[in-house]
C-alpha cells in the first residue's frame, strides 16, 4: 500500500516540479516518471540527512516535489 502511495505522490509531484522547472520539462509522462523517482529520492534524501520536513500528505507531497526538482536539474543537466 505504501508503494501505491508514493506512485501516485511521485506522479502529482512530477507534475508540479515540472511546473516550477518551466523550460527544462519533459513533456508530461516524463516529468510524471521523473516525480515517482524523484519521490523516492528525495525521501531517501531527507531520510540521510535527517530531515523532517511535516507527516502526512502535505509532508510526503513535499518531499517528492523537492525529490523531483532534483532529478529534474539533474536531468537537464545532460539534456
Amino acid at each position: 500500500m505504501e508503494l501505491l502511495y508514493t506512485l501516485i505522490v511521485g506522479a502529482i509531484a512530477g507534475w508540479l516540479a515540472g511546473q516550477i522547472m518551466k523550460g527544462s520539462g519533459y513533456g508530461l509522462l516524463v516529468n510524471i516518471i521523473l516525480g515517482i523517482v524523484g519521490a523516492f529520492v528525495g525521501s531517501w534524501l531527507f531520510s540521510t540527512l535527517g530531515i523532517s520536513i511535516a507527516s502526512g500528505l502535505v509532508g510526503s507531497l513535499i518531499t517528492a516535489v523537492i525529490g523531483a526538482i532534483v532529478i529534474l536539474f539533474v536531468a537537464s543537466l545532460f539534456k
